[in-house]
């Protein structure tokens, strides 16, 4: 009798020290309520409670959590329906808010999430909700974060994961986007024909201004080389004149003189006689005899 006694206050002892002793998990809240009115809330590690009368209503996770927003049609402000899929970050900061601001934190977010994204999406054309993306994501984000701090929840931050216009719509983006890759593909063409144009101008321009200045460089050499001919033959002369007169004034240089401009004549004569077949006769005989007569007088004035 005694034994089974000892047994069932064992028992109760093991309840008690259970039902009192509570440990708390890293990053969890748990609320506790006494006598079903809101007493404290559990940190983590070892808590005491009153057993019997203290009770854990509500259990908390204190990390960062993904909500998956249902995919739902949004329609645009261009009347174009679009299939918006999203998911949702965010963080329970308040516990004891969590647990009594709202009956259901997690489904008064999603709906929350939902209306603002239909409100944002109705706002823009179906352009611009490719492009605003970001904008997007803040706009909901703002909003909802406004609300749910009632419930003691933080909102972090909103993606959009996919966003999905109907088939029709596809098909006319993916023809305008092949529209603007060939008119980009013509322009760029054009583009380069008309450098490959002034190109090819310039470079006629410039070999026609190198082949001016080549002209150019090469009549004032002609030019120059002629100059310097003529004065090296007018030098040459002139040397040739200073000569024959330092000539004639030696001894004997009258007689070479008179000579030698017989037989010039004489040759001048006799080619000019080859030209025509008539005979052509000088004017003067006796000129003719006079040079010859004294052309051989010098000759035979000659030293042996």
């Amino acid at each position: 009798m005694f034994g089974s006694v000892t047994l069932v206050i064992f028992f109760i002892a093991i309840v008690f020290v259970v039902k009192t002793i509570k440990v708390v998990p890293q990053q969890h809240a748990w609320v506790v309520e006494r006598l079903g009115k809101y007493h404290a809330t559990l940190g983590p590690g070892l808590n005491i409670v009153v057993p019997f009368i203290d009770r854990v209503a509500y259990k908390h996770i204190l990390k960062e959590i993904p909500l998956d927003v249902p995919p739902q049609v949004c329609i645009t402000r261009d009347n174009t329906q679009l299939q918006v899929d999203g998911i949702l970050y965010f963080q329970i900061t308040d516990p004891m808010r969590a647990s009594y601001g709202s009956s259901n934190y997690i489904s008064a977010i999603t709906q929350l999430a939902q209306t603002t994204l239909r409100s944002v999406i109705g706002k823009m054309e179906l352009d611009k909700t490719f492009e605003e993306r970001d904008h997007i994501n803040t706009t909901i984000v703002n909003a909802i974060d406004e609300s749910a701090a009632n419930w003691g929840v933080k909102v972090l931050r909103y993606e959009i994961k996919d966003l999905t216009p109907p088939k029709e719509i596809l098909h006319a983006m993916q023809a305008q986007i092949t529209a603007e890759r060939e008119k980009r593909a013509l322009i760029a063409a054009s583009e380069g024909r008309k450098q490959e144009q002034i190109n090819i101008a310039t470079g006629e321009r410039e070999a026609s201004i190198a082949k001016s200045e080549g002209e150019k460089q090469a009549s004032i050499n002609r030019a120059e080389g002629q100059a310097a001919a003529i004065v090296a033959i007018a030098q040459a002369s002139a040397e040739a004149i200073r000569q024959t007169a330092a000539a004639i004034q030696q001894p004997g240089g009258s007689d070479a003189v008179n000579l030698k401009v017989a037989e010039q004549y004489v040759a001048a004569f006799s080619q000019l006689a080859k030209t025509n077949n008539s005979i052509i006769v000088p004017a003067n005989l006796g000129e003719m005899s006079t040079l010859i007569a004294s052309a051989m007088q010098v000759v035979k004035a000659q030293p042996k």
